[in-house]
């Protein structure tokens, strides 16, 4: 029995090392996709890999935790396997700290240090100035390392702060019986440095998560559906010719009417004109967009691949319907848990709104839980949305942009995102994630994620020192609930590590647990308002943005590599232009 223990971990750690090989393909791709060809340096892209990929892995270790410790119980009989001695879980439970406090600790070194140095690296370089000057590599590092000495100090203060500042919830919660509640607490000094630390990143990631990931998490699934896309070859190609010809009609009428003229043409007229070449020049430019989307002069196979995308666009579309599902889905049960734990938590803000047990009935965490009898199906399922939110949180982000208030600093575009954007938006992703797993552990699917499928058995043993025995009792199964405070049930119910960092912040610290808590309902409105707003508000085209593109790509000679960038419609088959889009020239 103990090698099926050993095989059924290795499994899930095999599973999880193939999911961290997917994640960097996936940060590489992402990596390159986004970042600009002609500002593109090699520090920078991979400090971004490395750090998506970490963000990544660090994500998907929930799902991980979780599987652990239910592994260890058996779910029909409600106690642990017979491979699951107390040294074994011991085992198991510090391999997932160890692992858990090397990726944060790596995350914290990405976010604090190294980002800000592969930021200040990138500024640092002026290809003249280096000629001029005769700088070297050497005087680069020491400039960058100058100026990440200050997040280097504010590592320091942070755990300083946190090592020395008294713990409000030493006070607080001094009057809890409940075992659950005073092992959370933090023991010694170490422990609340560690814990006001993380803390204090997750709060910060909730603001991030609250702005970003709310966005994100209302517009991907409609985008699937109005996603139609950005333009149509036909609609684009006839209303350009159009255009064209009316602009060039134009002036031939001012060169006719300045013909016979001894004085020249007027400064009116030469003012009209030249702005006239301009337009005339990226009517031009669309011209070939619209080219490129068609396909023409391409291959046959490539033509025939635009026609199976187009084709293929109402799988999209019922793609799109079951996001909306999954996001309402997630909406609505952050709403109920939110209530249910401003409602019913035996400590309210004094310990960050724990509560004992689910009180309303909560549709994810009920999924979780009933998915959880045909294995693996709960575990992917986590995974999965983990995955989508946070890929929400990078549609969020590529959205809004970088901004401080409401000032618009990077813009997040495909191809055309600068190695400082790249970086910042690196380390928003990094914050936000371990909101992310905060919001999933507390809110989505509070029981299932702080045990998973475990379960214990409330049968009386038939005698003193016999473990309950439920074979023939099924009825008397219960999940289990860290309102837990009897030896056998505490022995039987194991609470993953997550939840066990989390709800230590929490307890230790109450503000950032408060903070974090009504911080969820915020998440809630801005979700709400730009849902409803996406769904009655009808896609426009920027044709200011698409002829910025395709001047730069013209710049770069890129402009076979634009056409991608425009799937055709319905018209593109049938060739039809009767739908005229209208334009926004500057």
């Amino acid at each position: 029995m103990a090698d099926a223990g050993h095989i059924q971990t290795s499994l899930i750690w095999i599973a999880y090392a193939a999911a961290v090989a997917l994640c960097l393909a996936a940060a590489i791709i992402t990596t390159f996709t986004w970042q600009t060809s002609r500002e593109r340096s090699a520090v920078v892209s991979s400090v971004a890999i490395i750090s998506l990929t970490s963000l990544l892995a660090t994500a998907l270790l929930l799902p991980v935790d979780i599987a652990l410790v239910s592994s260890t119980g058996s779910t029909e009989l409600g106690a642990k396997k017979t491979w699951a001695t107390p040294e074994r879980i011991e085992s198991i439970l510090l391999g997932l700290r160890i692992i858990y406090y090397v990726l944060y600790s790596f995350d914290a070194l990405l976010c604090l240090l190294l980002i800000p140095f592969a930021y200040f690296w990138y500024e640092e370089y002026d290809e003249i100035e280096f000629e001029e000057e005769g700088r070297t590599w050497v005087s680069r590092f020491w400039a960058s390392a100058k100026y990440t000495s200050f997040f280097l100090a504010l590592v320091v203060l942070l755990f300083l702060v946190g090592f020395f500042a008294p713990a409000a919830g030493d006070r607080a919660n001094s009057h809890l019986d409940l075992d659950y509640y005073r092992k959370l607490l933090a023991q010694n000094h170490g422990e609340k440095a560690l814990t006001f630390a993380l803390g204090l990143l997750v709060t910060l990631g909730t603001i991030m998560y609250i702005l970003y990931t709310s966005v994100g998490l209302a517009l991907v699934p409609i985008s699937f559906i109005k996603g139609a896309p950005k333009i149509s070859a036909p609609q684009l190609s006839a209303t350009t010719a159009s255009q064209l010809e009316q602009n060039r009609e134009r002036q031939r009428q001012l060169e006719m009417r300045n013909a016979g003229r001894q004085e020249g043409m007027s400064r009116k007229d030469r003012r009209e004109l030249s702005a006239l070449v301009r337009e005339e020049q990226t009517l031009v430019r669309r011209e070939r967009l619209a080219a490129e989307a068609s396909g023409e002069g391409k291959s046959k196979l490539y033509q025939a691949w635009l026609k199976v995308g187009t084709l293929l666009r109402p799988i999209k579309m019922i793609g799109g319907l079951l996001l909306i599902a999954v996001s309402v889905l997630v909406w609505a049960s952050m709403l109920i848990t939110g209530i249910d734990k401003a409602k019913n938590s035996i400590c309210k803000e004094r310990c960050g709104y724990i509560i004992g047990h689910v009180n309303l009935f909560q549709p994810m965490n009920w999924i979780f839980v009933k998915t959880a009898n045909i294995f693996p199906v709960d575990y992917v399922l986590m995974a999965l949305l983990t995955l989508y939110l946070f890929s929400c949180s990078v549609s969020g982000i590529a959205s809004i942009g970088v901004r401080f208030l409401w000032v618009r600093i990077f813009q997040i575009r495909k191809g055309r995102t600068a190695p400082q954007a790249l970086l910042i938006a690196t380390v928003m992703l990094g914050l936000i994630t371990l909101a992310i797993n905060y919001v999933l552990v507390t809110f989505i699917a509070p029981q299932y994620s702080l045990y998973g499928t475990q379960t214990f058995c409330t049968r009386k043993p038939e005698y003193e020192g016999a473990q309950p025995d439920c074979r023939g009792h099924l009825d008397m199964v219960r999940l289990c609930s860290e309102a837990l405070n009897d030896k056998i049930t505490s022995d039987v119910c194991t609470p993953s590590v997550m939840s066990t960092f989390l709800n230590r912040i929490t307890i230790t610290w109450p503000f950032f647990g408060v903070v974090d808590f009504w911080g969820q309902f915020v998440f809630l409105f801005i979700f709400l308002i730009v849902f409803v707003t996406a769904i009655f508000r009808t896609p426009k085209v920027n044709m200011a943005e698409l002829d910025e593109d395709a001047e730069e790509d013209e710049e770069e000679s890129l402009l076979a590599a634009t056409g991608r960038r425009f799937e055709a419609s319905w018209g593109d088959i049938r060739g039809d232009a009767r739908t005229s889009y209208g334009t926004n020239n500057n």
